[in-house]
């Protein structure tokens, strides 16, 4: 009778053990957060994780921010000039005459495009009210002809 009680006991043992291997090589073989193992750890999440999105968050940031050039570019500003100053702008600087009155600066034409009409305004041509004009070429500019002029700006510019 012990004969077959220290079979049963080292058949049980030797299955005990076969199977602790076998749950250990599972175990290992799969991927924390996988379909294979979808319970994931606290701790997993805070440090390995969190890392890995917040990089791939800066980086998109980064992406966007060299594309557009900037928070400052995509935004108007209220511009107030008197009379006789005049704002050069930046290729690419957009204005729109909102009080007051201004004429076109420009050495050469085309002074500024009129993006709300699509055509041109030369040197020393007056501004339309609510009309959105872009400096496509260094040098162009508005002056004012009134004692308040205000102008929406985007873009970079200069006021003398």
């Amino acid at each position: 009778m012990s004969m077959k009680k220290n079979r049963w006991f080292l058949r049980l043992l030797v299955l005990l053990a076969l199977s602790g291997a076998l749950n250990v090589t599972i175990t290992a073989a799969a991927e924390a957060g996988s379909a294979d193992d979808p319970l994931v750890t606290l701790s997993y999440l805070n440090e390995t994780f969190m890392d890995t999105i917040m990089d791939r968050v800066d980086e998109k940031i980064a992406q966007r921010d060299g594309q557009t050039g900037g928070a400052a570019a995509s935004s108007f500003s209220v511009v107030t000039l008197t009379s006789g100053q005049t704002l050069v702008g930046d290729i690419g600087c957009e204005v729109m005459l909102r009080v007051g009155s201004a004429v076109c600066v420009a050495p050469s034409s085309p002074g500024l495009i009129d993006e709300t009409t699509a055509g041109t305004l030369n040197n020393g041509g007056a501004l339309v009210q609510n009309h959105l004009y872009m400096m496509t070429i260094e040098g162009r500019g508005v002056q004012a002809t009134a004692a308040t002029t205000k102008l929406l700006v985007r873009g970079s510019y200069t006021v003398a």
